[in-house]
């Protein structure tokens, strides 16, 4: 099964994947003109801010099973087979925001989208448009840091679960390579932190 896995240590805030969403999910699927449809398109994963300024990329994460989809009355939520996606059926929402209360994640919102004239569910569909052309998710190809890696999800996780060891192994004097950070990347970090603890005019 492939998926998204975020890399927390990599995201600077700078909102490219969600700019990148709105415009994969958009009339036109250009950012110039995307500005004037109606209605306007807008992203499906959202750049949160936390503790010292820093930042989370969150999305759907598509559970299996997804709690969204047991709560739905009207069954307007279901899996798609190719890419195992939890998406929505637009007709079928009533707009009762069960699925919203039951999400663990917080990433359902309700929106108007593109050729339905009410608020419906407007998640996260994994850029199935996208795959099914053999591209990967729009915010994980508009991502310049790595912060946000596409593929097959235990592979993802195995390389995850080997970049820990080393810097554990590492941690207790071994002379091993150990997967870095750029250091640009470390740097707008560390100065995000200095900023939360002294404010912005003691940099």
């Amino acid at each position: 099964m492939k998926g998204v896995m975020v890399n927390l240590s990599r995201c600077i805030g700078c909102r490219h994947c969600e700019i990148a969403c709105a415009v994969a999910h958009s009339q036109t699927k250009n950012l110039l003109t995307m500005i004037r449809e109606t209605p306007v398109s807008f992203p499906r994963i959202f750049v949160e801010t936390g503790i010292n300024f820093l930042t989370f990329p969150n999305r759907c994460r598509h559970c299996e099973p997804a709690p969204c989809m047991q709560v739905c009355p009207t069954h307007a939520l279901y899996r798609e087979e190719k890419t195992g996606s939890v998406v929505v059926n637009y007709e079928r929402c009533i707009n009762c925001i069960a699925c919203s209360i039951a999400c663990p994640f917080g990433v359902i919102q309700f929106k108007q989208v593109h050729g339905v004239s009410r608020t419906v569910n407007a998640k996260c569909d994994n850029c199935i448009e996208r795959q099914n052309k053999g591209e990967i998710p729009a915010c994980v190809e508009a991502c310049k840091t790595g912060a946000l890696e596409f593929g097959d999800i235990n592979e993802l996780i195995r390389t995850s679960r080997k970049d820990f060891t080393v810097r554990i192994i590492k941690s207790q004097g071994a002379e091993v390579e150990v997967p870095k950070i750029p250091e640009h990347i470390t740097a707008w970090r560390n100065i995000l932190e200095k900023i939360a603890h002294e404010g912005p005019f003691k940099l």
